[in-house]
């Protein structure tokens, strides 16, 4: 499962959550850390940089935030960021550099590395977007099974291969500038490696190579 790995999936120099990767090998490891880590960044951001905005959220100043969008903490959105009208951050959202979060997509529990975009109607829960990740309107992630049991994790390539993760709710971890197409439902454990491209209106489960174009389940072929 080496795709599934932080240091496969991510630019940690892109982010200022570097700090709360570090020890974990998988990404998901971090969701259920991101609440208390925001709480511990926060008051250490610069004060010439960042303001406060009530409880637990801080703001960098150079950022844009819409008059419309709901912000509520733990929260931290930085530099050059772009919050547009009527987003939805419901807590526990880191909000990277040059990051952009449309009119009305609603954030839980992420951490969206510098230059992510998503920028139209989307829905991003308890999910990991890598550097320049992209994410095209209407795309979601999927974040708790029908079922509600436990995620695990699954490589389609080697069907022996699964990693149980222990939790309830999982949305996707997305790789560095992967481009995911408009309308396209990312299920609960999915993995899509570095430079990937999702085809739109795609339902995608598992692990998705690094570089690769995903079709559909069965047609996953190595972008040339």
């Amino acid at each position: 499962m080496e795709n599934c790995k932080i240091v496969n999936l991510y630019t940690l120099e892109e982010t200022i959550a570097a700090e709360l990767f570090e020890g974990l090998t998988y990404p998901w490891e971090a969701l259920p850390l991101i609440g208390a880590f925001i709480r511990k960044l926060g008051p250490t951001l610069d004060p010439v940089r960042f303001e406060q905005r009530g409880e637990e959220i801080w703001v960098a100043k150079s950022a844009g935030v819409a008059e419309s969008a709901s912000l509520n903490g733990p929260l931290i959105i930085d530099e050059e960021a772009e919050v547009r009208h009527c987003a939805f951050l419901r807590g526990n959202a880191i909000v990277g550099k040059g990051a952009v979060v449309g009119n009305s997509t609603e954030l839980k529990n992420v951490v969206l590395f510098n230059k992510v975009q998503v920028p139209h109607y989307n829905y991003v829960g308890d999910s990991i977007l890598g550097y320049k990740a992209h994410m095209g309107a209407g795309s979601i992630t999927s974040n708790v099974k029908s079922d509600k049991t436990l995620v695990v994790v699954r490589d389609h390539a080697s069907p022996q291969a699964a990693i149980e993760t222990g939790l309830k709710k999982f949305g996707a971890m997305l790789g560095d500038c992967v481009e995911v197409g408009c309308g396209s439902v990312l299920n609960p454990g999915s993995v899509v490696g570095s430079h990937s491209n999702i085809y739109p209106l795609s339902m995608v489960r598992g692990v998705v190579p690094a570089g690769s174009i995903y079709k559909n389940q069965n047609e996953i072929v190595e972008k040339i």
